[in-house]
C-alpha cells in the first residue's frame, strides 16, 4: 500500500493566527460583541462553534459561525504564513510516491482556499473533524501517520492506529505532546523529512 500521511492544518502546516485574529476582530466590530482575539489564537484547534460559543449566547452562535466563515475568505487568507518545513515535508512524501492528506477542524472550503493561497497541494482535504473523528478519515484514506500540534490530533491518530507525530508549533509544548501519547515529538516540521526517512527504513 502506498504511503499516506495526514497533517493537521492550523499551526501544523500553516500559521493562521494573524488572519484568524483579524477575522475575529472584524466579527467583534460588526456584532458589537467583545472577543479577545489574542486569547482565541492562543488555543486554536477545537471546532469553531465551540470558540464562538464562548463569546456569543447560544441563540446567536449559528449566525456568528456563518458570518465568521464569510469574513474568513477576505480577512484570514492574506495573513497566512507557511510554517518552516511544511513544503519540504510534503515534498519528502511525494518523493516516496506517497499521498498527502489534510484533515482539519476548519470549514473545508476555507481550508482548501487557504492551501491554494499559499501554494500547498494535498491529495485530499477533509474538514470539520476534531480529535477522534479525525481518526475515521485517517482510516478511510489509509493513513499510517498523522502529524499535528494539538492534543486532539494525538487522539485522532491513536483512534486510527496511526503513528502520532506531534509538532510543538501550536499551543502545547513538546513535553505535553509526549505526555498525551505522541509516538514522536518534533520541535517543528523541519525535522520531519529526516524522521520520515528513518521511519520508513
Amino acid at each position: 500500500m502506498a504511503l499516506t500521511v495526514g497533517f493537521d492544518l492550523d499551526m501544523t502546516l500553516l500559521d493562521t493566527r494573524p488572519g484568524i485574529k483579524a477575522t475575529y476582530d472584524v466579527l467583534s466590530a460588526e456584532t458589537g460583541t467583545y472577543i479577545d482575539s489574542d486569547l482565541v489564537v492562543s488555543r486554536l484547534g477545537p471546532p469553531l462553534a465551540e470558540e464562538i460559543a464562548r463569546w456569543f449566547p447560544a441563540e446567536r452562535v449559528e449566525a456568528a459561525v456563518a458570518r465568521y466563515r464569510q469574513l474568513y475568505v477576505e480577512y484570514a487568507l492574506p495573513g497566512t504564513l507557511t510554517l518552516p518545513g511544511a513544503r519540504e515535508s510534503i515534498e519528502a512524501i511525494r518523493q516516496r510516491g506517497g499521498r498527502v492528506l489534510v484533515i482539519t477542524g476548519k470549514y473545508e472550503p476555507n481550508a482548501r482556499l487557504q492551501l491554494d493561497h499559499v501554494g500547498l497541494v494535498a491529495d485530499e482535504v477533509v474538514g470539520d473533524l476534531w480529535a477522534e473523528t479525525k481518526g475515521t478519515a485517517l482510516r478511510e484514506h489509509g493513513a499510517s501517520v498523522y502529524v499535528g500540534d494539538h492534543l486532539g490530533d494525538i487522539r485522532g491518530a491513536k483512534a486510527a492506529d496511526a503513528v502520532a507525530v506531534g509538532v510543538a508549533t501550536g499551543p502545547y509544548s513538546a513535553a505535553e505532546l509526549d505526555a498525551a501519547g505522541a509516538d514522536v515529538v518534533l520541535p517543528d516540521l523541519t525535522g520531519f523529512p529526516a524522521w520520515l526517512a528513518d521511519h520508513l527504513r
